[in-house]
């Protein structure tokens, strides 16, 4: 895997998806971007360390609150040479309420989805409408 120079959306059935990696979730403007390319859902995946696991939490939920969209986000466990992985892979939904989280084992997170909703949350909380920069 090497860094690439353009956003991917891709269709899915959870509506238009937004990808990105690990380190991309410091980037709000990526996410901006993911949206502004019609992404109403994101899925990341990463390697997370545990030593920043609370970043992880808070940067998963800010992403989906602040582009009303659903995150899924993927996140090793387990060790690599000179780091421990933290999991908490998670589901959060347009609103930012976790639907599911993992803890830090390996597991199968299941979740109900529903893809019209942060269509229909952007719609009730028009908030991307009142964004006046560029």
């Amino acid at each position: 895997m090497s860094g690439g120079e353009e956003l991917v959306v891709i269709d899915t059935p959870l509506g238009p998806t937004g990808l990105a990696t690990c380190y991309d979730l410091r980037f709000p403007e990526l996410f901006r971007a993911l949206t502004a390319g019609g992404a109403t859902a994101f899925i990341v995946t990463s390697g997370w360390p545990t030593l920043r696991i609370a970043h992880w939490d808070t940067l998963t939920a800010a992403r989906a609150i602040e582009n009303q969209a659903w995150m899924i986000a993927c996140n090793e466990v387990g060790a690599q040479p000179g780091i421990s992985l933290g999991g908490h892979s998670v589901v959060i939904d347009p609103l930012g309420a976790v639907v599911e989280r993992a803890g830090e084992a390996e597991e199968i997170l299941y979740a109900e989805v529903d893809p019209g909703a942060s269509t229909a949350w952007r719609e009730q909380f028009p908030a991307l409408a009142d964004i006046r920069i560029s």
